[in-house]
């Protein structure tokens, strides 16, 4: 992936295997949102492919890979800040809704058991997140810290099969990310979830992964299990120089 003159990704390559739980992490400028941002499409990628279920996503287009079963997190919180957390969480819904336009406007025979359905899921949601006290609440009066769960809340209503986590510590203090990382492992053990998370909170990454990938300037660096990954030598220096 090149940017100009820059080239942001130079040739990484590492498989996530079902079922796991895969730490992506480098230094800033690393490349690991613009890794996210080819996987979910909203960058093409220049060459190379990304295959998800042994299909290539490159034709597909970007509105379909939700429906796919690819969801993700944003470094930066993307909600409907005026909408209640309930229907945030609702519109994650919309991929796995099959009614159009038509059917909806003449509320033909299997819309309303449809909405029922919609409805429950997102509740059930809501709940597992701990978000039931405030689901009615608007989105922009909630702390930083509980709008992320909704964020979390609106990515799973889309039933992903791979989840995509991008550095969602960002912004809390020290009990909320041990809350966040207890979570994330629930969620993938009670959804039988794939997750790619993105993160600069080394002691959550470490702790929740089943394997980590490392980055620097656009390539890989260094890949294998939290306790293999830690001891790489060139993982240190991109982090702490060569004097460490």
């Amino acid at each position: 992936m090149r940017f100009g003159g820059i080239v942001a990704l130079d040739e990484v390559s590492f498989d996530v295997e079902r079922g796991l739980i895969v730490g992506l992490i480098g230094p800033n400028g690393a490349g690991k949102t613009t890794l996210f941002n080819c996987l979910s499409r909203l960058y093409p990628c220049d060459s190379g492919d990304i295959l998800f279920d042994g299909e290539s996503l490159l034709p597909v287009p970007r509105h379909r890979i939700a429906a796919l079963g690819i969801g993700r997190t944003f470094q930066n919180l993307a909600l409907f800040r005026t909408m209640s957390v309930l229907d945030n969480v609702l519109v994650g819904r919309h991929c796995r809704t099959h009614s159009g336009f038509f059917a909806n406007a003449v509320r033909l025979p299997g819309v309303p058991a449809e909405e029922r359905d919609t409805l429950h899921k997102a509740q059930l949601l809501v709940g597992m997140l701990g978000l039931g006290a405030v689901a009615r609440a608007r989105v922009a009066d909630l702390p930083f810290g509980t709008q992320k769960r909704v964020e979390l809340a609106r990515a799973l209503a889309a039933e992903p099969k791979l989840l995509l986590l991008d550095e969602p510590a960002s912004g809390l203090n020290h009990e909320e990310v041990g809350a966040l990382g207890a979570l994330i492992r629930e969620i993938r053990d009670r959804l039988a979830l794939t997750v790619l998370l993105v993160e600069h909170h080394m002691s959550l990454v470490m702790s929740v992964s089943d394997r980590v990938v490392a980055l620097n300037f656009g390539r890989k660096i260094a890949e294998g299990t939290p306790a293999e990954v830690q001891r790489d030598p060139e993982l240190i220096q991109a982090y702490l120089g060569t004097g460490h």
